[in-house]
């Protein structure tokens, strides 16, 4: 049927979309069809095609691919429609206010953690607009805030994708990750200790829409020599605190005065 047919082709579409990320900015066409599992021939002809929509551009000298700013404009869009983004703003300029580190806000979408929300004070107290980015969902506090509650088959997915050693404390063992994610929802919040790169440290804790959902996560983080261990600890409860305040903003009412509801 044509229906099928095109979900078919837009499947593909995204399958060369899903090529890139901060790691991977431009690829040459043979490691595209290497990645899809498609012909050259046929990872040509959707580069050329995602590259006519502006949802792909090419290099001067033609020989590598990157993701376009079409994609921008459209997440741009995205962001400015999202409950999310217009209700957490004011509690990450002022987390990044009270705790001197960056703060990231972060979505799960089923591989990563997005980052769709940043502020920086900086030495000037200034606090940058946000972008979006991508961040490993095992190694790093937003990500592991996230993945904790998650269903099973969101965590299964993310570590039968790999999990990439970034530093010695990247926990690679799927054993170790389940064990950590389970703690995580013990206590209520997550930490990264240079587990995605060497010298940077994160707290971060899960943000529930209306109905209790994990859907988005908040952290601290910065380079552990202004962000050390026991500034960490005592971090914990005002980012735990911007998360709840997050939460509520989005309509969730916690009752029993736990943490975050289910993933599920």
């Amino acid at each position: 049927m044509a229906g099928d047919d095109t979900l078919k082709s837009l499947g593909k579409l995204m399958r060369v979309l899903d090529c890139f990320s901060l790691r991977d900015r431009a690829l040459p066409l043979a490691e595209i069809a290497r990645r899809t599992g498609l012909p050259k021939s046929t990872a040509h002809r959707l580069a050329a095609s995602l590259r006519g929509a502006g949802l792909l551009d090419q290099d001067a000298e033609g020989e590598r691919y990157r993701l376009g700013l079409k994609l921008y404009a459209l997440g741009s869009t995205v962001l400015a429609n999202m409950e999310l983004h217009r209700e957490a703003r004011p509690f990450v300029d002022a987390l990044a206010r009270l705790s001197g580190q960056t703060v990231h806000l972060a979505v799960f979408d089923g591989h990563h953690a997005v980052v769709v929300q940043h502020a920086d004070p900086g030495p000037d107290g200034t606090l940058p607009g946000g972008f979006i980015e991508t961040a490993p969902a095992h190694s790093t506090g937003v990500g592991k805030a996230l993945l904790a509650y998650q269903p099973e088959a969101a965590v299964a997915r993310v570590i039968e994708a790999g999990l990439v050693r970034f530093t010695e404390n990247t926990l690679t063992d799927p054993a170790a990750l389940r064990v950590a994610l389970a703690e995580i929802r013990a206590r209520g919040f997550a930490t990264d200790t240079e587990e995605h790169r060497p010298g940077l440290a994160c707290v971060a804790a899960p943000i529930c829409n209306h109905a209790g959902r994990v859907v988005a996560a908040i952290s601290a983080s910065g380079p552990v020599w202004r962000f050390p261990a026991e500034q960490r600890v005592t971090m914990v409860a005002a980012v735990c605190r911007s998360a709840a305040e997050v939460s509520a903003a989005l309509g969730w009412r916690d009752a029993s005065g736990g943490g975050a509801g289910g993933g599920s």
